[in-house]
């Protein structure tokens, strides 16, 4: 979802494992120089769903990676498999609707947030997205109490021991070195 702090937890967690963090909407927007608000409001969404969607295949094979997907990246299943793919770890980081509103009230920034009240469209996308996070997730985590640096140390302490549990966008880890290639695991 936005504004479930993808980008920042993906930041604090790269930087704690001395990976690279990621991030598709601004690799998009690097590409295309620039806004992704720019091109919903040329192009609509459907061809940024296009962009993201071969942004998010090629970043989610890169190794030793953080990466932080944009809030609606789930919404195709082509996503959804890439991010699973190549030994990654899915971890969805969930925020309650109000904690959303609560972020987001004064962002100018993101197209479906624009125009329309936000408390309401936050709430249509979770009861859209949600279950999609859900069925990706290899792990929920709750962002909604916790700091930033606590949830990055708990999932880096996690990934270090092999054992990333809990429960709690989709921000895929890629362990350097993990292939789902049965012929690596030999």
């Amino acid at each position: 979802m936005p504004g479930s702090g993808k980008s920042t937890v993906g930041r604090q967690l790269a930087r704690l494992l001395g990976w690279q963090l990621l991030d598709s909407d601004a690799e998009i927007e690097r590409e295309l120089g620039h806004s992704i608000r720019s091109h919903f409001e040329q192009y609509g969404e459907e061809s940024f769903r296009a962009l993201e969607e071969a942004m998010i295949a090629r970043l989610a094979a890169r190794p030793g990676v953080v990466l932080a997907t944009g809030g609606g990246a789930v919404l195709r299943e082509a996503n959804r498999v890439a991010l699973r793919a190549h030994g990654n770890t899915v971890v969805y980081l969930r925020a309650g609707v109000e904690d959303l509103v609560r972020r987001l009230r004064h962002d100018t920034q993101r197209p479906l947030l624009q125009d329309v009240d936000p408390a309401i469209r936050l709430r249509q996308l979770f009861t859209q997205r949600d279950p999609l996070y859900r069925a990706v997730a290899d792990h929920v985590v709750d962002t909604g109490r916790s700091s930033v640096s606590a949830i990055a140390h708990l999932l880096a302490m996690q990934l270090e021991l092999g054992d990333l549990g809990g429960n709690a966008a989709a921000s895929a880890i890629h362990k350097p070195g993990s292939s789902d290639d049965p012929a690596d695991s030999a």
